[in-house]
């Protein structure tokens, strides 16, 4: 049977012992492999490694020897509780195998839990367990996680008490981080609160959330819309020596004005033009952009697009003579000048 986002979401979280077989397959093998290990969590608990009771083969395993998961599958183990077989990195090679497993399976055998890459709706594996009775099978795509999810792994990870404008942060970072770096920024926060039962404020999010390229770029986009123009040139240093280029420095500028002229140019005011904006801006951000958008008039933002899109051209022009980022550096100190000019 084949399960759906929402459903298998659920079934992740309480995993019915009952099923012969559950296969989770996706493209990217992180995800893959975060969902595995909640599985086999909620369904063996913490001490299957140590007990036995968790047997772990490889598709090129199967290959070389098919009966060895229908054996792992019947064998007694030393320790009481459920048990499991998991197949990992199986592919369409491994189908025989598995299907023999599962058509011998019995209740009290261990239950068959296999992760794939991207299956096409064809492929004899997929196949196999979404036409199965007893067997289920969930893809994993990438989607950011849904709210749901979040809220699942910060009680795992001992954080319960996060108010709304920390959970609109913590989305936001999860729909910008892949699911490992998600995880781990997770349990950086787990131990950076422990021991303290004060709410979780933005404030420790953004203390322990990874400092990319992005992050840094916002940082100078901030500091030229807030017209601290002393503080464009040691940002944009850092912002070289990450890797970032005039060309995309100068695109993200100009995607940050233009949001800011979406807000600041609404019928409704400032405020009700962030709310408006899509995709929508949530937390600290949203607070940014509104005073930000509050402190510029339409005229001046449209000034300010001019300006970089005079210097996007000339960053693509043949007969440019000035260094690139020197360029881009006096773009935008003309721009910080302009929100002084009241």
């Amino acid at each position: 049977m084949k399960l759906s986002g929402r459903e298998a979401e659920g079934y992740f979280a309480r995993p019915d012992p009952a099923r012969a077989g559950l296969l989770i397959f996706g493209a990217d093998p992180m995800r893959v492999a975060l969902k595995r290990q909640q599985v086999l969590a909620a369904l063996l608990g913490p001490e299957a490694e140590a007990e036995m009771r968790l047997t772990r083969l490889s598709g090129g395993d199967l290959r070389q020897d098919p009966a060895s998961l229908l054996d792992a599958v019947k064998a007694t183990g030393f320790f009481p509780g459920p048990r499991a077989v998991f197949v990992e990195e199986a592919g369409d090679s491994a189908t025989e195998a598995v299907q023999a497993a599962l058509e011998d399976w019995r209740p009290g055998d261990a239950q068959i839990v296999v992760t794939a890459g991207a299956l096409k709706a064809g492929a004899k594996l997929r196949k196999l367990f979404e036409g199965h009775r007893n067997a289920l099978a969930a893809g994993i795509y990438d989607d950011p996680p849904s709210r749901g999810e979040i809220e699942r792994m910060l009680g795992a990870a001992g954080l319960r008490a996060v108010p709304a404008d920390s959970m609109a942060a913590l989305t936001e970072l999860a729909a910008r981080l892949g699911p490992g770096g998600f995880a781990q920024t997770l349990e950086k926060l787990a131990l950076y609160k422990y021991g303290d039962p004060a709410e979780l404020t933005p404030e420790d999010i953004a203390a322990c959330a990874p400092q990319s390229s992005e992050a840094a770029l916002d940082d100078v986009l901030n500091v030229v819309a807030e017209s601290r123009s002393g503080e464009i040139g040691p940002l944009i240093r850092r912002l070289q020596a990450q890797g970032a280029t005039p060309v995309s420095l100068c695109i993200g500028a100009t995607r940050h004005f233009r949001t800011l002229y979406a807000a600041a140019s609404d019928p409704g005011g400032a405020a009700a033009g962030v709310g408006r904006l899509r995709p929508p801006v949530f937390g600290r951000r949203r607070d940014q952009i509104l005073r930000q958008a509050q402190a510029w008039d339409a005229a001046r933002l449209e000034t300010a697009l001019t300006l970089l899109t005079d210097a996007d051209l000339a960053l693509r022009s043949a007969g440019r003579t000035a260094p690139a980022m020197a360029l881009v550096e006096r773009t935008l100190i003309r721009i910080a000048m302009l929100a002084r000019a009241r």
